[in-house]
């Protein structure tokens, strides 16, 4: 089904198959979130306020761009606001999660691949607010400059812009070397995905009585 048909249904009453739209951009959400917070607790709460902000409202959704755009929107929207109420604090600890490699590579590619992927996100953290967020909303999941403009509220010319000069700092030094494992940083691994959907539904379900 297509997102639309999903939220048609939903408003219809079908609010159980508002899981199948969680469980197809949980990991969108997460790269998306985690370039602007740098800290997966915390990107966590912002993706589950951001459903339920959405589910409460769905009738507002005008189909003016596509769904996926809308509800990325309200999450940026929801974390660029939490970056707010921090700006009191002196600062945080990041925490980077050991990501598990592939079980059909030899243990020395798969401590390849792991060093990699994580001097990706290190770089990646390193950048600025602007550059990091364009970077990892075009390179990394792979949105459309339009979307990633949309999303930001900026024109299509300064994603160009921001996206240039990102890869320009980073590129020679990491990209290039990592490739194809660049589409594993960032992981949103099944059990935190679970854990997610699971708040989010109990909350929904709790909105009905």
């Amino acid at each position: 089904m297509s997102d639309e048909e999903i939220v048609q249904r939903v408003k219809a009453g079908e609010s159980n198959l508002f899981e199948l739209i969680m469980r197809r951009y949980n990991q969108r959400l997460f790269r998306v979130i985690r370039s602007i917070l740098r800290d997966e607790s915390e990107t966590e709460e912002v993706i589950q306020e951001a459903y339920v902000r959405s589910f409460e409202h769905l009738d507002q959704f005008a189909g003016r761009s596509s769904f996926s755009t809308w509800l990325t929107k309200i999450a940026i929207y929801e974390a660029y606001a939490r970056l707010k109420r921090r700006q009191r604090t002196s600062g945080f600890d990041d925490h980077m999660e050991q990501l598990m490699a592939t079980s059909d590579r030899s243990p020395e590619e798969r401590t390849f691949d792991s060093e990699m992927r994580s001097l990706l996100e290190i770089a990646v953290d390193s950048l600025s607010d602007d550059y990091r967020s364009i970077l990892m909303m075009r390179d990394i999941e792979g949105m459309s400059t339009a979307e990633t403009a949309d999303c930001l509220n900026i024109t299509e010319e300064n994603v160009k812009v921001r996206l240039f000069r990102a890869r320009a700092i980073i590129r020679r030094q990491l990209l290039e070397r990592v490739g194809a494992a660049s589409t594993q940083a960032f992981q949103f691994l099944g059990a935190r995905c679970d854990r997610i959907v699971n708040n989010v539904l109990e909350r929904i379900k709790a909105q009905a009585f």
